[in-house]
C-alpha cells in the first residue's frame, strides 16, 4: 500500500509539473491546455485521496470517522470510496454509475411535468411495466399537484451506484412543496423503480 500511495503521489507531482510547464508555455492567451493539465491535475490529487482512504480503512479507522474527515456522510464516502462485495458472489461489485444517468433523469422528470406518461412508460423495464401503467402514473403526478401546486423547476441530479443500478435524485419545486424524484436506471438505459417523495423523507 506504502507503495501504491508512493505512486499515486508520483502521479500528482508529475501532473502539476506539466500544468507549471503549460502555463509557462502559453504566451498566446490559450488557456486550454493548462485547463486539461489542471483536470489531470485533480484526477491525480482524488487518486491520492483515495488511497490515502484505503489506508485508512486498513488502519482500522470507521466510514463514519472518514466521511467526517472528508466533510460527507458515512454513506456518502463509502459510495465515493469503498469496495463493496456483492453477496451473491463474492466477487466486487460495480460501483460506477450509469454516464448519462443525469441526463435520463432530467428527460424523466421533464417527461412528467409535461404529462408525456406514454414517454415515461416507454422507458420501464417488465417489473415497472406490470406494477405500474400510465393511468396510475398519471393519477399519482395528479395527486401530487394537487397537493403541492404546479410544477416549477427542477434541480440537478444527484447520482450514485446501487448494486444493479444506479439510483438518481432529482429536486422538484412545486408551487407549495418540495419534492425528490428517486429514479433507477438499469445498465441498458430503462427504468426500475420511480418515486416522488416529500422532500422531509427523502
Amino acid at each position: 500500500m506504502k507503495l501504491e500511495l508512493t505512486n499515486a503521489v508520483g502521479q500528482l507531482r508529475a501532473r502539476t509539473d506539466a500544468l507549471l510547464a503549460a502555463r509557462v508555455l502559453t504566451a498566446d492567451g490559450d488557456q486550454a491546455g493548462p485547463i486539461a493539465h489542471a483536470l489531470d491535475v485533480r484526477s491525480a490529487a482524488e487518486d491520492v485521496v483515495r488511497v490515502v482512504v484505503h489506508e485508512a480503512r486498513q488502519a482500522g479507522a470507521t466510514w463514519q470517522s472518514i466521511g467526517d474527515a472528508l466533510g460527507v456522510t458515512r454513506q456518502a464516502a463509502f459510495q465515493r470510496y469503498g469496495k463493496p462485495l456483492d453477496p451473491r458472489t463474492g466477487e466486487p461489485m460495480n460501483t460506477v454509475p450509469l454516464p448519462d444517468a443525469a441526463d435520463l433523469a432530467v428527460a424523466t422528470v421533464e417527461d412528467l411535468a409535461a404529462g408525456r406518461w406514454s414517454q415515461v412508460t416507454a422507458r420501464f423495464d417488465a417489473t415497472m411495466r406490470d406494477g405500474l401503467s400510465e393511468d396510475s402514473l398519471a393519477a399519482a403526478w395528479a395527486q401530487i399537484v394537487g397537493l403541492s401546486g404546479a410544477f416549477e423547476a427542477h434541480g440537478v441530479p444527484e447520482v450514485a451506484r446501487a448494486g444493479d443500478v444506479t439510483v438518481t435524485d432529482t429536486r422538484l419545486c412545486l408551487e407549495a412543496g418540495d419534492y425528490t424524484a428517486r429514479i433507477s436506471y438499469r445498465d441498458d438505459r430503462s427504468i426500475a423503480g420511480l418515486f416522488i417523495l416529500p422532500k422531509e423523507t427523502s
